[in-house]
């Protein structure tokens, strides 16, 4: 449909497929034509508001904010420069377009000083205008996105200070406390550098090109599944505070191994080393919460490429074992270590997940001490020693075992058993 314009301000959305626009773009012209234009051309993408002169627009503007303003700076009464002004002290988030004949340098410099996001020389072109409008809506979304990851972060910062005011602990719950600050630190270092290079991006530029956007989009969703990553560890540890360790939590292995690479791809220590994450071809789910299970594997990982500062290799790889008899590998001996839940069964279908390294190995007079909370090897201010703390505790809790194998020279393996939830799927690669 074509809006009947009239003298003042005019709301013309609308879309011909019958699916409402949900974003909302205002246009302020006083050319009866080039308004009309405009809204032929985006009342089919946007929810567009058309409005005759600057007061008119401020008018609509403060009945229902945009997303994005295209103005037209030359208008009788009040200039697109000062509605620019007031619609950034209105708030300062929402995108402008300015449209200009024939201004100078300097004006569209203190146009851009104002906050104008972009410019375009009358006559335009269509697709000159659309996708500058277009990148502007983008821009838009991504600070509205940046916004919400804000509030989750103090809603994550609220549930942690409740935790912090429990003073009545023992020993045991201040262990759960160092415990999260320890597995907080690697997905809050990933947000903070993803959230840095997006403020870099927006920040230094006025109109970003497709690979621009492309790459602000990976990044969001990245630092949105860090968020909802921290989230979760803060939340699984209120619940051992409080008792509660989700017994019937199952997880599918084949996504943790995916979260564990996106995780560790940017990881300054997986750069320096190779690491190589070995395809799980089976949709069988380990007897263990999500979140947990992410925790094991990013502590075992990360430690295996911290084992030397000599460039070496880390594997990551997943094995489905049936029902069966003893396995002959479930056994302690020289170079070997092996913890098990009192709950462990060796006979039922198991899930084994081995982390592997051919660094130097661990010397044989330490591997009794290697899960003790707060021991390392590592240089002082270099490692807390509690990852492989840890990784004990939920393994215990998960009725699963690990085993360590080491031998000074010939690397290190850490392999974790969990029971598989459910029938085993047809298609196993047992060893």
């Amino acid at each position: 449909m074509t809006p009947t314009f009239a003298s003042d301000a005019l709301i013309g959305s609308g879309s011909s497929t019958g699916v409402r626009p949900t974003r909302r773009l205002l246009i302020v012209d006083d050319d009866v034509s080039v308004r009309q234009a405009l809204w032929m051309t985006f009342h089919d993408i946007y929810q567009v508001t058309l409005a005759e002169s600057g007061p008119a627009g401020l008018a609509a503007f403060r009945e229902q904010v945009p997303d994005v303003a295209v103005l037209d700076i030359r208008m009788p009464g009040m200039s697109g420069l000062e509605v620019l002004q007031q619609i950034k002290s209105l708030d300062p988030a929402v995108e402008v377009i300015l449209l200009t004949g024939y201004e100078t340098v300097e004006y569209i410099r203190e146009a851009m000083r104002l906050g104008a996001c972009d410019y375009i020389t009358k006559p335009y072109h269509v697709e000159t205008l659309r996708t500058a409008v277009d990148n502007a809506m983008e821009r838009r979304d991504v600070a509205r996105k940046t916004a919400g990851y804000d509030k989750k972060l103090v809603q994550l910062q609220s549930e942690m200070h409740h935790q912090q005011i429990r003073e009545e602990l023992g020993r045991t719950r201040n262990e759960i406390y160092a415990s999260i600050i320890h597995d907080l630190n690697g997905p809050l270092t990933v947000i903070a550098g993803y959230v840095e290079l997006m403020q870099q991006e927006i920040r230094h530029a006025n109109l970003l090109e497709s690979d621009q956007l492309d790459a602000l989009r990976t990044q969001a969703q990245s630092i949105s599944r860090q968020v909802t990553n921290c989230i979760e560890v803060s939340r699984r540890y209120l619940g051992f505070l409080e008792g509660k360790f989700g017994a019937n939590a199952h997880v599918g292995v084949r996504e943790v191994l995916y979260d564990v690479a996106e995780l560790l791809k940017a990881h300054p220590q997986a750069r320096a080393n190779e690491l190589i994450i070995h395809p799980f071809n089976d949709d069988s789910e380990a007897a263990v919460h999500g979140t947990d299970l992410l925790q094991v594997l990013l502590n075992l990982t990360i430690n295996a490429l911290q084992c030397s500062k000599q460039r070496h290799k880390v594997e990551i790889y997943a094995k489905l074992l049936p029902a069966g008899g003893p396995r002959p590998f479930l056994s302690q001996s020289r170079e070997t270590r092996l913890l098990k839940a009192a709950e462990f069964s060796e006979r039922s279908p198991l899930i084994s997940i081995s982390v592997q390294d051919n660094g130097p190995g661990i010397p044989e007079h330490l591997l009794d001490r290697i899960f003790e909370p707060y021991f390392t090897t590592k240089a002082p201010g270099q490692g807390t020693g509690l990852g492989l703390a840890i990784v004990r505790r939920l393994i215990m809790q998960s009725r699963g075992a690990i085993h360590l194998y080491s031998h000074p020279g010939d690397g290190t393996v850490f392999t974790v058993y969990l029971p598989v939830r459910g029938p085993v799927s047809p298609r196993t690669n047992a060893a």
